[in-house]
């Protein structure tokens, strides 16, 4: 608790000279690996996936920090392997190809306008790897633009486009609800990445104002080099600030909506996509439970 304060009331500089410590100190841990070839094999991964309860056709979004996996043996390339390897030819992998590492509305002030070729995934060179291989299908999205590969993956990109919210029922985060897919953590928490939680504030009729007033007309660029332009919402920086996604975990563990796991060294989550948007719901509903009201009204 007391870090948790520390962190919110640390000045910038100070997070980011945090932020670099721990980056560093966690490159010499991997170097270590490496050197010793006591590094992560893909058979390891696919051991810890099944174990998790990743299965054969499912469709799966994947939030992945490739550090906090040890030192993978073959990099990206091997962990969509093992991916694949899981869910099979018949499975369906996601993975967020976001514009931005940051707030949207600060980028897309400074960016208005989205390639859906060229424009890079801020979302970890896991991500960046797997929107570039052959094959992938990519949601044509200004901000929160998903890829997919697999029998899905069309369904689950071809409506996102000319959407005011990114997380309504035609964008991938609520159709992955609707097929019953799956949510897999690989060493992310809530609080850092689950942005399916934000289905919640596009499937009801919200009541906080998470969403800033400006409309923002984005230049898009498709895959055939056309041109035209789209009108989106981002969130409100200011409401965004008050999040406490992590405090939801033990609602979600209680309702049987996220199982635990370890893969490879990474602390881990597989969830259930529709279960949670459920209970997201239902305890919207009777309680006011939500990530920015954790606790309820």
């Amino acid at each position: 608790m007391l870090k948790k304060i520390a962190l919110k009331y640390a000045p910038d500089f100070v997070l980011e000279w945090a932020k670099t410590l721990k980056k560093n100190q966690r490159r010499k841990e991997l170097d270590l690996q490496k050197n010793n070839h006591s590094g992560i094999s893909k058979q390891m991964l696919i051991d810890d996936l099944r174990k998790i309860g990743l299965k054969r056709s499912d469709s799966v979004l994947v939030h992945c920090s490739l550090s906090k996996i040890g030192f993978v043996e073959g990099g990206a390339n091997t962990i969509i392997e093992a991916l694949f390897e899981v869910i099979g030819s018949d499975g369906t992998l996601l993975f967020p190809t976001f514009t931005s590492s940051g707030r949207n509305k600060t980028y897309l002030e400074e960016h208005p306008f989205f390639n859906i070729n060229t424009t890079p995934s801020q979302m970890g060179i896991v991500t960046e790897y797997f929107r570039k291989l052959d094959g992938v299908q990519r949601s044509f999205h200004p901000t929160d633009a998903v890829s997919a590969k697999g029998p899905l993956a069309e369904y689950y990109t071809n409506s996102h486009f000319g959407q005011l919210t990114p997380y309504n029922e035609f964008s991938p985060f609520r159709k992955l609800c609707d097929k019953k897919g799956k949510i897999l953590m690989l060493g992310t928490t809530l609080n850092g990445a689950c942005t399916n939680l934000h289905t919640l504030e596009d499937a009801v009729d919200f009541k906080y104002p998470v969403y800033h007033a400006k409309i923002f007309d984005i230049k898009m660029i498709d895959a055939n080099g056309n041109e035209s332009f789209m009108k989106t919402k981002v969130h409100n920086p200011e409401f965004s600030a008050k999040r406490d996604c992590d405090a939801l975990k033990p609602m979600f563990e209680k309702e049987g909506v996220l199982v635990n796991g370890v893969i490879g060294e990474a602390k881990s989550m597989l969830i259930d996509a529709n279960k949670m948007l459920e209970v997201m719901v239902k305890n919207y509903n009777e309680k006011g439970v939500t990530m920015y009201t954790p606790f309820g009204n």
